[in-house]
């Protein structure tokens, strides 16, 4: 007669069973906990600070993510490097300069250099460029529409930023946009790029040269400065030249001379190209053949050399110039007389 069969040990497998599970289950629990806070901004409360990083053409999965870790932007860089694998992204991020911050997450960070939300593109404002090739270019490279950024560029962004009055005939913010080199994201907010130009313009010319000059009461205000400026801006080819075509122009004002800037004309204009006899009678306040004194604000946004030239411009009994054919510099004579048989010498009459 057989024994029964012992089933005693039955519960005992069963309650084996049931805590491996558990210890799986927890284990689970807290490999999917730590993925996560892996996965979490590293700055939650809300105090970052957006940083710019440049991601190289070449650069491996592994290299970006030891970058991003070490710049605090990520936890974890193997956070990372799974979290663009899981995502299928590990082979689409792209090369570029992007503005990110802490308290993006790693999958936002993952998203961002795959797709370029957040990539900044790199634009050059060239001196003597006016408000509208200045719009023009942001308008091409896609950083905001010219349209927006004409509305943008006021006189009134200019006297918040430097804490100053404008004259009321300032209808905008030309001559206070620094040429420089900026990064900007792509539509970005018009009123942000024309408020870092300024802050340029402050933090280049106004605060360090300005401010201390202005003490010792220069021969203008800073409107009369900057305008000057811009047609020093166009008219010199050459920077050593800028002080000594400053003072020029600031001697015919003295005697009462018209400027005839050319300069002045091409902006009525809106045109840069050599001027015929018929453009230098365009009816415009800006035409400086026609009217005397400064036009009536800057023609252009002139650099740094140029602003200090018109601020601190050369005392010269000089009153005319021209360029030679071909030439970057000027010949400058102090009689009309002088001037005429120098120009008529140099075209070889």
């Amino acid at each position: 007669m057989n024994k029964p069969t012992n089933n005693r040990r039955h519960p005992r497998n069963i309650w084996k069973l049931a805590l491996l599970l558990a210890v799986i289950v927890v284990a689970l629990g807290v490999a999917v906990l730590g993925w996560l806070l892996a996965l979490q901004a590293v700055t939650l409360d809300g105090a970052a600070q957006p940083r710019i990083v440049e991601i190289d053409s070449g650069q491996s999965l592994r290299q970006i993510a030891q970058r991003l870790e070490g710049e605090g932007l990520i936890r974890h860089a193997w956070a990372f490097r799974l979290q663009a694998y899981l995502s299928n992204r590990a082979r689409r991020l792209q090369a570029g300069t992007y503005q990110l911050s802490s308290d993006m997450s790693t999958s936002e960070i993952v998203a961002a250099l795959a797709t370029g939300k957040f990539a900044l593109r790199k634009i050059t404002c060239p001196e003597g460029f006016t408000l509208r090739e200045t719009a023009q270019l942001l308008a091409r490279e896609q950083v905001c529409a010219a349209p927006a950024f004409h509305g943008a560029a006021t006189r009134e962004a200019v006297e918040q930023i430097l804490g100053t009055i404008l004259p009321p005939k300032a209808g905008h913010a030309e001559g206070f946009l620094f040429p420089d080199t900026y990064l900007f994201a792509v539509n970005e907010a018009p009123q942000r790029v024309v408020d870092t130009m300024i802050t340029a313009f402050k933090d280049k010319f106004y605060d360090p040269v300005w401010v201390p000059a202005s003490a010792h009461k220069p021969w203008g205000n800073l409107y009369q400065v900057v305008t000057l400026a811009s047609i020093v801006e166009r008219e010199a080819r050459v920077d050593s030249e800028r002080p000594l075509i400053a003072g020029v122009l600031l001697a015919r004002l003295g005697k009462g001379m018209p400027l005839q800037a050319d300069a002045t004309v091409e902006y009525a204009l809106g045109v840069h190209r050599p001027l015929t006899l018929a453009d230098l009678k365009v009816k415009s306040p800006y035409n400086t053949y026609l009217h005397k004194g400064l036009p009536p604000g800057p023609i252009c946004d002139p650099g740094l050399p140029s602003l200090k030239a018109a601020l601190n411009p050369q005392l010269t009994d000089y009153l005319f110039y021209f360029a030679p054919p071909g030439s970057q510099t000027h010949v400058f004579s102090r009689t009309f007389e002088e001037h005429s048989a120098k120009l008529k010498a140099a075209r070889g009459r």
